[in-house]
């Protein structure tokens, strides 16, 4: 099954980080609900082209941070206990972050960016 993990070798980030905020963004918008397998390490390995190591280094810090739980040997799933709206502000500061950039970018003024961000009320 594919997962459609995108990770850029361009990107700062380590590669077990970019793995960490895909799986956290799709729990984030309800792609994976509490309780939902994630893929094996090596299925995701295999799969994002990465060894088995940063996949299972990234599966280790989403275990610590209390985003997924693993039983050995059967597997990981997305952690029940979790505060989910903590992930989503998350996401949305990601998001804003994002959008504040693309609009520097293309020389849109806070005040104008605003205007946008209105009318979508």
């Amino acid at each position: 099954m594919e997962h459609n993990f995108l990770l850029s070798q361009t990107d700062k980030r380590p590669m077990y980080q970019q793995i960490m905020e895909q799986v956290k963004q799709r729990i984030a918008v309800g792609d994976w609900r509490p309780n939902t397998p994630l893929p094996s390490i090596r299925e995701l390995a295999t799969e994002t082209k990465v060894s088995i190591i940063t996949v299972k280094r990234a599966y280790m810090e989403l275990e610590r941070e209390g985003v997924i739980f693993t039983q050995q040997g059967k597997g990981s799933w997305v952690n029940d206990s979790q505060d989910l709206n903590e992930l989503q502000r998350l996401e949305l500061r990601q998001q804003v972050e994002k959008v504040i950039k693309l609009a520097k970018s293309l020389n849109i003024s806070e005040d104008d960016l605003v205007e946008m961000i209105k009318k979508y009320k």
